[in-house]
């Protein structure tokens, strides 16, 4: 098939490795794909963005701001539309982003399929974490972006629940959880050893929200008791290492910074246990899955959304994340007993792999979703759409 690919991700941080990850697998699978989205992402490197955006955000009031995010629709669509017009193709793949309605654009002026990937119902997280000065505009754009896909792919049930309640029809809505590349991530069994330290992992884009500093006050507090010791892998530290200095615990933490993507499998196997200390409710976290292919003990929040895909005792343990003590038990827990190690880690890859959380499963899913629906609408599931969907006189 052939697949345009339109974004508006505008960092390369998690979202791009979805993006990428997934662009990859279709090619794998033989699909043509053209990517389409903001120049300066298709020029930042891994853990940046562009320095013009960042200005602007800090700059202009945030009515403003979402405004240009709305005028920012102009010229997407134009390069869209020269897209569609080389490549012609079966349908467009969008993923979500506030305010941006390209593949919607498409869809209404020459009819090409629009199916929409939600990762988190952006309109409610920006008005309750960012803040969001045109709340009722920003409603409006989603709940009209959301409409106009022929199908939307979520990364959870929680989330598939809440753009039903928006009023979208369930039979319209598919999930998809996130995943791992097959090829980066070979099958390396853990096994249980009593090392002189138990080595307790992090991997990700720090963030305040994701409660790592918990896990640095306990070593603070514990640290005579256990000998365990804390490796975060990832940008945005600058406040955990000045708690770590202030607490006197930098034996006990090593920060390594941003790394390289290929060399997260390396750094995770370097693991003993394997942090998801928080996770918003809706979230399809990336970590977990890479923490699965890796075979490692996890320690996540008992959460809707986590338990889809792990099972407290069997793959993970997971800890109740209204409690700040129930976090540091868990870790106790593993740290104490290294067969329940590697029991829990080996079966959380067992698992990964009868379920195919894969980015190469994903690509898989979502076209045979798409070929159903071109079937069902007479037409192919490998041919280039008609010729009616070429672009109008009046716009060429």
């Amino acid at each position: 098939m052939r697949i345009l690919y339109s974004h508006r991700v505008q960092s390369h941080d998690g979202q791009s490795v979805h993006i990428e990850e997934l662009v990859t697998a279709f090619r794998e699978a033989g699909h043509e794909v053209l990517v389409v989205g903001p120049r300066f992402y298709e020029r930042a490197s891994f853990g940046g963005e562009s320095r013009l955006v960042a200005i602007a955000r800090k700059l202009l009031p945030g009515a403003i701001s979402e405004l240009a995010e709305i005028v920012y629709n102009l010229p997407a669509f134009l390069r869209l539309r020269h897209a569609l017009k080389s490549i012609r193709p079966d349908f467009v793949y969008e993923r979500y982003n506030l305010y941006y309605c390209g593949g919607m654009l498409l869809k209404w002026c020459y009819g090409v399929p629009l199916y929409l990937e939600i990762n988190s119902p952006l309109a409610a997280e920006r008005a309750r974490f960012g803040g969001l000065g045109l709340r009722r505009l920003a409603q409006l754009f989603e709940r009209l972006v959301w409409r106009s896909a022929d199908k939307i792919f979520v990364v959870t049930g929680v989330l598939g629940d809440v753009v039903a309640g928006a009023g979208i029809v369930r039979e319209r809505i598919k999930i998809i959880p996130n995943g791992v590349d097959r090829n980066a991530f070979p099958r390396l069994a853990y096994r249980a050893k009593r090392p002189h330290w138990v080595t307790v992992g992090f991997v990700g884009f720090v963030r305040e929200w994701h409660g790592v500093d918990v896990i640095i006050s306990e070593l603070a507090a514990k640290r005579t008791q256990l000998p365990i010791r804390l490796v975060i892998v990832g940008p945005g530290c600058s406040a955990l290492k000045s708690k770590v200095r202030a607490l006197g615990v930098e034996q006990y933490v090593e920060f390594l910074g941003l790394i390289e993507r290929e060399k997260i499998p390396e750094a995770i196997r370097a693991f003993d246990i394997a942090l998801q200390p928080r996770a918003v409710s809706y979230a399809s976290p990336l970590k977990l899955f890479e923490y699965m292919a890796c075979s490692r003990a996890i320690v996540a929040p008992d959460q809707p959304n986590i338990r889809e895909i792990l099972k407290d005792g069997e793959t993970a343990i997971l800890f109740e994340p209204e409690k700040s003590a129930a976090l540091w038990r868990a870790i106790e827990l593993l740290a104490r007993d290294p067969q329940l190690r590697e029991r829990i880690g080996n079966a959380a890859r067992e698992e990964l792999d009868a379920r195919g959380y894969t980015w190469q499963g994903n690509a898989a899913r979502i076209i045979e979703t798409v070929s159903h629906d071109l079937v069902r609408r007479g037409g192919s599931a490998n041919a280039a759409p008609p010729l009616d969907h070429s672009v109008p006189r009046g716009l060429q």
